[in-house]
C-alpha cells in the first residue's frame, strides 16, 4: 500500500510541476474557460465563446462569440491572449507560480489582458498594477522554460 501511496504521489507532483504555456482546465483544452478574448476589448466585459467560432493557438483551444471576433484573434493572437498565458497575474508575480484565474477577474492594461484567480487575489493585483506587471513580466520567462 505504501508502494502505491508513494508511485501516485509522485506521477501527482509531477503534474504539479509542468505546466502549458496556456491554461486549460484539467480535464479540458480549453484557453480562458472558453471565453472570447477578442470581447474584452470589443465589448469591455467577459463573453462565453462558442464551438462554432474555435481556432487553435499554443496548443489550447480559444473560442470566440462570432467569426469577426475569431478573424481579430487570428489577424493579431498576441494582442487579444491574456498574459502569462491566462493564469493568475496575481500568482504569476507574487508567488513566482501558476495558479488557474476566472475569466470574470480581469482587467485591460495598456493594451494588454490580464486575468486573476478570484476578486480577492484580484484587489490584491490591483491596488499596485505596475508592480505586480513589472515582477510577473521577470518571473514568467522562468515559468515556462
Amino acid at each position: 500500500m505504501k508502494i502505491v501511496l508513494s508511485v501516485l504521489l509522485l506521477v501527482i507532483s509531477q503534474f504539479s510541476f509542468a505546466a502549458d504555456a496556456i491554461s486549460t482546465g484539467f480535464l479540458s483544452n480549453k484557453a480562458v474557460s472558453g471565453y472570447d478574448t477578442v470581447a474584452y476589448f470589443t465589448e469591455n466585459r467577459p463573453v462565453k465563446g462558442s464551438s462554432q467560432y474555435k481556432t487553435k493557438y499554443q496548443g489550447a483551444d480559444w473560442y470566440f462569440s462570432s467569426q469577426e471576433n475569431l478573424d481579430l484573434f487570428l489577424a493579431e493572437p498576441e494582442k487579444y491572449a491574456p498574459q502569462y498565458g491566462g493564469y493568475c497575474a496575481w500568482a504569476v508575480s507574487a508567488k513566482g507560480d501558476f495558479a488557474p484565474s476566472d475569466p470574470e477577474k480581469w482587467a485591460i492594461v495598456d493594451g494588454k489582458l490580464y486575468l486573476n484567480y478570484n476578486q480577492s487575489v484580484k484587489e490584491k493585483w490591483d491596488a499596485d498594477r505596475a508592480l505586480h506587471i513589472q515582477q510577473a513580466d521577470k518571473n514568467w520567462p522562468n515559468l515556462i522554460k
